[in-house]
């Protein structure tokens, strides 16, 4: 959930937040909070840690790996062994003279073992084996991606309570200096120098304040709620978190970021994953039907033999080849090639738009970071001038040559000033991040 303050600019809606920058913090905002107990770095891998998403998809690769064992086992042997008993009643009995010929025994036992093995199939194992190592390699980067998301999430959720306080502590200082001014104003009407009309006037300035404060207090909650969920916490937990909310410029190499989301965001070897998996996919479809050949070979005992004795139980092998050439599959094939064709050409086509994407991320990146430092510069300006306008204000007010009013409106300027200078700290954290994140660093 982000901010939306109605006194600033609607925070970007990204999840482009990961770790805290490692340079030196030029304009520090606030210290660790007493109490505090989760910095960045252990915020995110308490949420990477505490989320069943991370090891469902844990299961989904070992499922993989399992496919891929057992699609590798195409390639070896199979024995097995088998035993068998038969009654047959009545027998066949053929009479010659005193004697009687019998062609079969009555119980007929037969025990073997038997092995296969598949010489040629024309690379059609191989193309069932690289498949599902490709299925493999996808589940994997599926996680990557996932952890990466999920960690954004909270590092996002980490920095808005920490804008959330600094806010507050904003509207507090506003509040303080009203209550202060309300304060001169009653004894200046107990002199009979003001009326009662300023009091009220600067009460509700203060009920404003106040109002705009409560807002605050509630988006921080929310972001507690959010942070506590993604911990897996109860709800009703208020998660501590320590940090320094800062300001730190740093110079961006556009084309370097270009080539480097190009090359190391996850989705871009998710998109090679899907393409190596459909061309995989045809290439089964290719070897499907091809002929096979195979060899068997058996080894046993079994009774029945006519000679000396048809009882008499008689070790025996079998030795075989055999080839299977499909002939006419009523077009089958030709269908499924053409279905793993234009699975390949959508993959190429996500391909393509996935590198768009990279380029579209790193550029509104880039964007967000200048035009926040454009921001952070005029609101550093907005704030002295705001300053020296209340100066002024309170003055011209103490000498009888000014309004409550213009008090009132230096005050609200001032920590409109403020406020958006903090707007514009946390926009630019925000960049800093989604920069991060679109040229696929990898942080934890």
């Amino acid at each position: 959930m982000l901010f939306r303050p109605y006194y600033a600019v609607p925070l970007l809606a990204t999840l482009g937040l990961l770790t805290a920058s490692a340079a030196q913090a030029q304009v520090p905002i606030a210290a660790a909070t007493a109490g505090d107990s989760l910095s960045l770095e252990t915020t995110v891998r308490s949420v990477l840690d505490a989320n069943p998403a991370i090891n469902a998809l844990q299961e989904e690769v070992n499922q993989a790996q399992s496919r891929l064992d057992e699609t590798r086992t195409y390639l070896r042997p199979t024995v097995d062994g088998t035993a068998s008993y038969t009654r047959i009643d009545p027998v066949v009995k053929i009479p010659l003279g005193d004697a009687t010929f019998q062609l079969a025994p009555a119980n007929n036992y037969d025990t073997h073992v038997t092995a296969r093995y598949t010489l040629l199939d024309f690379g059609r194992a191989n193309a069932a084996i690289n498949a599902a190592k490709l299925r493999t390699l996808a589940a994997t980067d599926q996680i990557n991606v996932t952890r990466r998301d999920l960690a954004y999430a909270a590092a996002q959720s980490y920095y808005s309570i920490l804008f959330a306080r600094e806010a507050i502590r904003v509207q507090d200082a506003q509040i303080a200096s009203l209550r202060q001014h309300e304060r001169e104003m009653a004894k200046r009407v107990e002199g009979g120098v003001s009326t009662n009309f300023d009091v009220t006037t600067t009460q509700v300035r203060i009920a404003q304040a106040l109002d705009r404060k409560i807002d605050l207090q509630s988006q921080l909650r929310n972001q507690e709620i959010q942070l506590a969920r993604l911990l897996h916490r109860p709800e009703s937990e208020v998660v501590a978190v320590r940090g320094r909310f800062e300001y730190n410029p740093q110079a961006v190499n556009v084309q370097d970021a270009l080539a480097k989301g190009a090359e190391n965001r996850p989705e871009v070897k998710l998109a090679k994953d899907a393409e190596e998996a459909a061309a995989a996919q045809l290439r089964i479809t290719e070897t499907s039907n091809k002929p096979t050949l195979s060899v068997l070979a058996q080894a046993g005992g079994k009774n029945g033999y006519i000679v000396p004795n048809l009882e008499r139980f008689r070790f025996n092998t079998v030795a075989g080849a055999q080839l299977n050439i499909p002939i006419y599959d009523g077009d089958k094939n030709k269908y499924q090639r053409a279905t793993a064709q234009s699975a390949i050409k959508g993959a190429q086509a996500r391909s393509q738009d996935t590198q768009e994407q990279i380029r579209a991320d790193v550029l509104q990146a880039v964007n967000t970071m200048q035009t926040s430092t454009a921001r952070y510069d005029n609101s550093q300006v907005q704030i002295g001038q705001a300053a020296d306008a209340l100066t002024r204000a309170k003055a011209r007010y103490r000498y009888g040559v000014g309004n409550n009013l213009d008090v009132l409106d230096a005050e609200t300027q001032l920590a409109q000033s403020r406020l958006s200078r903090l707007q514009s700290i946390y926009n630019y954290t925000l960049g800093q991040y989604q920069l991060r994140r679109a040229t696929g660093e990898q942080i934890w």
